[in-house]
C-alpha cells in the first residue's frame, strides 16, 4: 500500500491550489471580435435613429396635408348639408261671408288652378243680384223719360219756355243718367259677390291640413285653406361665410335630399344681402343693445342661398322642409393663394397666370 503524506490527504490544501491556478490562468479575450460587434451595434443604431425621424417627418407631412385638405374641404368648399325644401303656402280666404252648403276638395287632394273648393250658400247674394237688376231697370225708365222732357224743353222756343226751365229739364237728365250708372255698378258688384260664393283655386297644387265641414261659417278675410303651390318649390341652402366667395348667382347646384337617392339639379338663383343680429336690437331708449360677452371662439355665419329646382327625378316627390345637401359647382374650392405662390416659385411659373385664374 503506497505510502501518503498528510498534505496529499488534506483537501485543504490541494484546493487552494486549484484556486490560485485558476486565477493565474484566466481565459484569453479576443478584442478583435469585440470590437466587431461594437461597430455593429453602433450601425444599427444609427440607422434606427434615421429611421425614426424619417417616419417622423413623413408622419408630420401626411397629417399637414391632411389638415390642410380638411381645412379646404369643410370651411372654405362650396357645400353644404344645411339645406332644406322651401314652398309657398297659398292660404284662401272667402271675399264673402255665408255658411259653406259645399265642400268639393278632399284632404291632400291635388288642385288646378280655377278649381272649385267649396261654396257658400248662395241664396242672399241672388236676391242682390235680383234686386240690383231691377234697379237698374227703374233707372234706365227713369233716364228715358227726363230725357225726352228735356229734348222736348229744348225744341221749345224762349218765347214758349224760359232758358231756366230748359237748364232745369237737362239738369234731370243727367242725374238719371248718373243714377243708372251707380245702379248698374251696384249689379256689377252684385253679380261678383254671387261668383265669389264659389271659392276656386288660385294656383296648381296640393290641398293640406283641411279641416272643413258643410255647415261651417265662412267668414270673409278669414283664411280657411291652404295649398302648396306646387309650381314654387326651390332650396334654401345655409352656408357659412367663409364659403362665399366660392358662391355666384348662376352657378350650377347639385342637391342630394336625405331619404332619396336620386339627385336634383338646380342653380343658383340669389343670395341674400342680410341676416338678423342681436347687437341690433333697440334697448328701452332706442339705443342699440350690445352684449358684452365676446366669446374667444368664433364661429361663421350662415348665409342663406336661394337654389332653384331645374330638374326633379320622378320618383322624387318634393316635401318642404325636407334635408338636402347642396354643392355648388364642383363642390372644391380653388387652392389657397399661399400654395399658388410656393408652387410658382418651385415650378418659376408666372405669377400674372395665377392672378388671372384667381379672378
Amino acid at each position: 500500500m503506497p505510502q501518503t503524506t498528510a498534505d496529499e490527504d488534506d483537501p485543504k490544501k490541494v484546493a487552494p491550489q486549484d484556486s490560485e491556478s485558476g486565477r493565474s490562468d484566466p481565459p484569453p479575450v479576443d478584442p478583435p471580435a469585440t470590437h466587431v460587434r461594437f461597430t455593429r451595434a453602433t450601425g444599427r443604431g444609427r440607422a434606427a435613429k434615421v429611421f425614426r425621424l424619417a417616419a417622423t417627418g413623413l408622419i408630420l407631412l401626411v397629417s399637414f396635408v391632411a389638415a390642410a385638405f380638411v381645412w379646404q374641404f369643410y370651411v372654405e368648399a362650396p357645400w353644404t348639408r344645411d339645406g332644406r325644401v322651401r314652398v309657398q303656402v297659398a292660404n284662401l280666404a272667402p271675399q264673402v261671408s255665408g255658411q259653406i252648403v259645399e265642400v268639393r276638395a278632399r284632404d291632400n287632394q291635388n288642385v288646378k288652378k280655377g278649381d272649385i273648393l267649396y261654396v257658400i250658400d248662395p241664396v242672399d247674394f241672388e236676391v242682390s243680384v235680383t234686386s240690383a237688376d231691377a234697379e237698374v231697370k227703374n233707372r234706365e225708365a227713369d233716364l228715358s223719360v227726363k230725357s225726352a222732357q228735356a229734348a222736348r224743353r229744348e225744341a221749345l222756343s224762349t218765347v214758349s219756355t224760359s232758358i231756366e226751365e230748359k237748364q232745369i229739364y237737362a239738369g234731370n237728365a243727367k242725374i238719371a243718367s248718373a243714377a243708372l250708372e251707380g245702379a248698374q255698378a251696384q249689379l256689377r258688384q252684385a253679380k261678383v259677390n254671387l261668383e265669389r260664393t264659389k271659392v276656386r283655386s288660385t294656383v296648381n297644387g296640393r290641398v293640406t291640413n283641411l279641416l272643413m265641414r258643410v255647415g261651417d261659417y265662412a267668414r270673409s278675410g278669414t283664411s280657411n285653406v291652404s295649398i302648396v303651390d306646387t309650381d314654387s318649390y326651390w332650396i334654401d341652402g345655409y352656408f357659412e361665410e367663409t364659403k362665399m366667395p366660392n358662391i355666384h348667382v348662376g352657378a350650377t347646384a347639385d342637391i342630394s335630399l336625405m331619404g332619396y337617392a336620386p339627385h336634383l339639379s338646380g342653380t343658383v338663383a340669389s343670395i341674400t344681402l342680410g341676416i338678423s343680429t342681436d347687437n341690433a336690437a333697440p334697448s328701452t331708449q332706442g339705443l342699440p343693445s350690445v352684449n358684452p360677452v365676446y366669446t374667444w371662439v368664433r364661429l361663421a355665419q350662415r348665409v342663406p342661398v336661394r337654389i332653384k329646382i331645374d330638374k326633379v327625378p320622378p320618383e322624387v316627390p318634393l316635401v318642404a322642409g325636407m334635408t338636402a345637401t347642396v354643392v355648388v359647382g364642383d363642390g372644391r374650392a380653388p387652392p389657397p393663394a399661399w400654395f399658388m405662390d410656393l408652387r410658382d416659385r418651385w415650378t418659376g411659373g408666372p405669377t400674372t397666370t395665377v392672378e388671372a385664374d384667381r379672378r
